[in-house]
C-alpha cells in the first residue's frame, strides 16, 4: 500500500516543488514508531532518503541510544521534496502534501508518533509550541504523539541537544506502556480531566 501511495505522489503533476526528487519515506511499514521531519534537505535529495545528511547522523544516534536500529522505524517528512535552498517550507505546500502524510499514517498505523520540529507537529497540534510542548504527550486518535525537537536544532544548541536525547528516551516508555496509558488517559477523560492535565501527569 505505501508503493501505491508513493507512485501516487510520483505521478501527481499538480504537488509543488517537482523540480527536486521525491522522499516518500523508509524503514517498517508496520512500525510501532513513526518519525516526522519537516521536508528533505540537500543530501535528502540527492539519495532520496529521509534524513541522511547530519541532521540523520543525529537521528541515527538516537535511535540506537534507546536500543532500537533505523529499520524499526519508520522515517518521513511533511512535505515530501526539497524546498529551494533549504528554507523553510511554505504553508501552501505543506497544505499541498498533507494528504499524503495522512493517507502514511493511516496504512502505517503508528502506536507512537514523533514530530521532529514545529512544522511537522503543526499537523497534529496546530496550536502547541515546540519549546514549551517537546516532550509532553498528546493523544492523536489511536496513537500518541510525542513532539521532538528537530535533530538540526540541537545540532545548533547543546541545550537543545540534552533536551531533544531526554525526550526521545520516553518513547520506548511509551510504546512500552501504550495500553496501560490509552486506559489511564480515557479514565481521566471520563473523570472531566482537562488534557493539558492529563498530557502533564500521564509520564
Amino acid at each position: 500500500m505505501l508503493a501505491a501511495l508513493e507512485e501516487e505522489m510520483a505521478t501527481n503533476a499538480t504537488l509543488p516543488l517537482l523540480e527536486s526528487n521525491l522522499v516518500f519515506g523508509e524503514g517498517n511499514p508496520n512500525a510501532t514508531v513513526l518519525l516526522i521531519g519537516e521536508a528533505p534537505g540537500f543530501f535528502e535529495n540527492e539519495k532520496r532518503r529521509p534524513f541522511v545528511g547530519r541532521a540523520g547522523q543525529l537521528l541515527d544516534r538516537l535511535i540506537a541510544a534507546v536500543g532500537w536500529k533505523r529499520e524499526d522505524v519508520y522515517i518521513t517528512n511533511i512535505v515530501k521534496r526539497r524546498p529551494p535552498d533549504n528554507r523553510d517550507p511554505l504553508p501552501e505546500e505543506i497544505e499541498a502534501y498533507k494528504p499524503y502524510l495522512t493517507r502514511q499514517i493511516a496504512i502505517i498505523a503508528p502506536r507512537v508518533i514523533a514530530p521532529l520540529g514545529r512544522f511537522s507537529m503543526n499537523y497534529f497540534l496546530p496550536a502547541a509550541k515546540i519549546t514549551r510542548d517537546q516532550g509532553k504527550l498528546f493523544r492523536f486518535d489511536s496513537a500518541f504523539v510525542v513532539p521532538l525537537f528537530h535533530p538540526a536544532a540541537a545540532l545548533r544548541s547543546t541545550g537543545t541537544l540534552e533536551a531533544l536525547k531526554a525526550s526521545f528516551a520516553k518513547l520506548p516508555i511509551v510504546v512500552k506502556r501504550y495500553e496501560e496509558l490509552i486506559q489511564r488517559q480515557e479514565e481521566r477523560v471520563s473523570a472531566g480531566e482537562s488534557q493539558s492535565a492529563i498530557q502533564e501527569h500521564l509520564l
